[in-house]
């Protein structure tokens, strides 16, 4: 992490400054799919998913935003959006200001480019590793490098194992992974039956964590 305290509190304060603030239940959609983003959101509390429409009608999972961060990144940077859909997974609260209010703010506050930064190079990290996992040969080595990668992110200790604090449907899984949903179902199920991981409604705890690692080594 590049940013200290200071400049972190310098990006939150230009948001609790400026922002309107607004709350989403879970399903809500914070920017519409296909819709020009209205402007830039901090996430005070909640989780958000971000992903697009394939041709073929399907969603196709890009990443998980969570408190502390904000969005469209690429679009508060660049002024470039690839219309991505934002939908909250969670009760979201957020605080929203106009890119150009943004802009504006930075240049007076410019400390607050190193929580950015940060922010910009943890996106670059997990799209990178997101890649790598492409490489692996196999469905179910893709799909335990894919869960350990969102622990790393999300995992939270339990009395069972490691609590990936986030809800995955099969689908956001298999299209982060290049699978049908068919296959990624079967190859969850062996992972479970294995006792490698649990599951309980969306959410999954990897409990062989030992095991696990070795299956992609």
């Amino acid at each position: 992490m590049l940013a200290n305290l200071k400049q972190i509190a310098e990006l939150v304060d230009v948001f609790s400054r400026y922002g309107v603030r607004k709350t989403y239940r879970k399903g809500d959609f914070v920017i519409h799919p296909g819709e020009q983003p209205p402007g830039i959101f901090y996430i005070v509390q909640g989780l958000v998913k971000a992903y697009d429409i394939t041709k073929y009608g399907e969603e196709n999972l890009l990443i998980v935003r969570k408190q502390d961060e904000l969005f469209p990144l690429i679009w508060a940077i660049t002024g470039q959006e690839r219309r991505v859909a934002y939908q909250a997974l969670a009760p979201t609260v957020t605080l929203q200001i106009s890119r150009q209010h943004f802009e504006e703010q930075i240049i007076k506050h410019p400390g607050a480019l190193a929580p950015l930064l940060d922010m910009t190079i943890e996106m670059y990290r997990l799209h990178s590793e997101r890649i790598l996992n492409l490489e692996y040969r196999t469905v179910r080595e893709r799909i335990v490098s894919f869960l350990l990668t969102m622990s790393n992110r999300f995992g939270a200790r339990t009395n069972e194992g490691l609590l990936i604090d986030i809800p995955l449907r099969h689908q956001d899984i298999a299209s982060s992974i290049n699978a049908t949903r068919e296959t990624t179902s079967r190859e969850i199920s062996v992972l479970i039956k294995k006792g490698y991981i649990s599951k309980n409604k969306s959410y999954y705890t990897l409990i062989d964590i030992v095991s696990l690692r070795a299956l992609i080594k």
